[in-house]
């Protein structure tokens, strides 16, 4: 089995004893090992080699492990790190496991045990559901929010308007041990000053002019679920003030209320702005700023993923062909060129809005350019139809792809599926470009 073929394993270890032994063992067991002897060399080893698990010593001679892990999280897409620690470090290594580390050993370790951890940590790696995208981005963002469901630090969503957040947000209450309690949205940015507070944390009876009736806001309603502050960056800085208190304490007072009112509802934030921009500018709370992002995940922009175009547009058409009982089955082949070549400035949102338009007005079974974009947008709709060449690659590329990512990139694996010799695999994934990441 060749190198690239075999899974990756992250050290970052900074003993060259520890670590020259710690590579060998792994290479006789068949893995990949990439050593890394301080923390900025993992840092800037991980965003590109994308290990199946990472092996970290929580003291290292330039930062903490600790510092590693929560700064590379969002590189991860999910994928295992496993601390190695000393006697006096076990309550770092147990915190981290509540920030989304799967487990520790304490030094001097068993090799034997050690391996056994690593194998079973990767065979117990989820395979992207395809929920949020198909694309290679999107399954990395898929596995690391099923890392982190059920890890009660906050969690930060950042990306542009429109990538999905809230679809991301959903998903994490669909895979998580809270999927039965509620989940609750709020727009921050879409509630008056002089209300958000009433709304998000409710009022008593009699506490202002209006109040007839005691209300439960929406901290209140969320129970054990999730609560959802979208544009948590609109929040006016009193309101700042306010839920740094309720993610401190883990309770709140209603409007007009004495009583404190505990709270187990994970909070999770979103926002399509620089939040640091915000906090050099005196616009945002750096104490809550830091609260917040505990843990980051940034949803890639749709231009980014590309892959997902066509899947997602089908996934559109689907849902409102059924819901407007509009017999309308698929795209032509200009339109489909089209959506790809398309720059997408509205990301998700501005697709879907599109699709239900051309479904809205279609009248016949697949969806033309016209309907897509119109005319007066000037798109590119005279493009000429592609070659059957063409069409049989992208086909061929897509499923050997899709093959690869399903045997977590062995080639020789993803050979005996296609039913083909594995040099005659290598020869297409070379004319087609496909690049093997394992």
């Amino acid at each position: 089995m060749s190198p690239r073929e075999r899974q990756r394993i992250g050290i970052i270890e900074d003993d060259p004893t520890a670590g020259g032994s710690l590579v060998h063992r792994l290479e006789l067991d068949g893995y990949a090992p990439l050593w890394w002897r301080t923390g900025q060399e993992a840092l800037e080893g991980l965003c590109t080699a994308r290990p199946d698990l990472v092996i970290c010593d929580i003291s290292l001679p330039d930062m903490s492990g600790e510092e590693v892990f929560l700064r590379a999280l969002p590189s991860l897409g999910g994928k295992p790190f496993l601390f190695v620690t000393g006697f006096g470090k076990i309550e770092d290594a147990v915190r981290l496991m509540k920030a989304g580390a799967v487990d520790y050993l304490l030094k001097p370790y068993d090799i034997t045990n050690l391996l056994e951890r690593v194998a079973r940590l990767i065979s117990e790696q989820p395979r992207p559901s395809g929920d949020l995208g198909v694309s290679e981005n999107m399954r990395r963002v898929e596995l690391l929010l099923r890392r982190v469901a059920d890890i009660d630090s906050s969690l930060l969503l950042t990306g542009e308007s429109g990538v999905g957040k809230e679809v991301a947000a959903h998903f994490i209450h669909k895979v998580s041990s809270r999927a039965d309690e509620p989940f609750v949205p709020v727009n921050c940015g879409a509630i008056p000053n002089d209300l958000i507070e009433s709304q998000l944390f409710g009022h008593e009876k009699g506490a202002f002019t209006s109040a007839q009736a005691r209300h439960h806001g929406y901290v209140e309603r969320a129970a054990g679920g999730i609560l959802f502050l979208d544009e948590v960056g609109e929040l006016p800085l009193l309101m700042q003030v306010k839920l740094l208190r309720l993610l401190q304490e883990r309770s709140f007072t209603r409007v007009g209320g004495e009583t404190q009112i505990k709270t187990a509802a994970r909070i999770v934030c979103a926002t399509n702005t620089d939040l640091e921009a915000a906090v050099a500018q005196g616009r945002f709370r750096q104490d809550l700023y830091y609260r917040i992002n505990v843990i980051s995940v940034t949803i890639p922009a749709l231009r980014d993923r590309s892959d997902d175009i066509l899947p997602l547009a089908q996934r559109f058409l689907g849902e409102f062909s059924k819901a407007f009982a509009r017999d309308v089955r698929g795209f032509t082949p200009r339109a489909e060129q089209a959506l790809l070549a398309h720059p997408w400035p509205g990301n998700v949102r501005e697709l879907r809005n599109r699709v239900e338009r051309a479904v809205a007005l279609a009248q016949a079974p697949r969806v033309g350019v016209e309907l897509l974009f119109p005319s007066d947008l000037a798109e590119p709709n005279e493009a000429p139809l592609p070659t059957l060449e063409e069409v049989r690659d992208k086909a061929e590329r897509n499923y050997i792809r899709e093959v690869l990512a399903d045997v977590g990139g062995r080639v020789e694996e993803a050979a005996k599926l296609l039913g083909v010799a594995r040099s005659t695999l290598f020869k297409k994934m070379r004319d087609l470009g496909i690049r093997s990441e394992a």
